[in-house]
């Protein structure tokens, strides 16, 4: 039996091809690194301060400011403090104590999840779905903010004081 034909009212034409995901990806940044559609630096996982370096050498714009400002404020006041990257987000603890915070590239602002965060006083202004956990969003206005310095210095101080936590252990 034959295919019957049936008439087309348009055309055919070729729907533009989709990029593929290589051609998507954005540009490196002046460090090298990629940034994920988040605006978030695309960074290798390892331990140590020289991923979080790498990482702050990625942040976009003022956001590397920020980042310099927060790894210089753990390093002054937290003893042997431990860093590292994993799922490329530096996180910040005490050495053999787990960790109590991370930073995160948004498009625009920094975030800071402190782990402990509802035992904070006062406590970081936003509320996560994860139990204990409180965030605060560092914009471009906030960046160079004496009182959000003095804000993160006590919240640092607290949450490097108790018990961190290990996510991935």
């Amino acid at each position: 039996m034959a295919a019957k034909k049936t008439p087309t009212s348009k055309p055919a034409t070729t729907a533009p091809k989709k990029a593929s995901k290589a051609a998507t990806k954005k540009a490196p940044t002046a460090s090298g690194a990629v940034l994920l559609s988040s605006g978030n630096p695309q960074i290798p996982m390892g331990d140590g301060d020289g991923p979080v370096q790498a990482y702050i050498a990625a942040m976009p714009g003022w956001k590397r400011g920020v980042g310099e400002r927060i790894d210089a404020l753990v390093t002054r006041l937290v003893p042997r403090p431990h860093k590292c990257v994993k799922w490329n987000t530096p996180f910040f603890g005490v050495d053999g104590n787990g960790w109590f915070m991370s930073m995160y590239c948004y498009t625009k602002t920094v975030q800071l999840s402190f782990f402990r965060g509802t035992a904070l006083k006062p406590m970081p202004p936003k509320a996560s779905k994860v139990a204990g956990v409180r965030y605060v969003d560092i914009s471009e206005a906030d960046a160079d903010g004496d009182a959000l310095e003095k804000t993160l210095e006590g919240w640092v101080r607290q949450a490097a004081a108790m018990p961190g936590v290990v996510p991935w252990a």
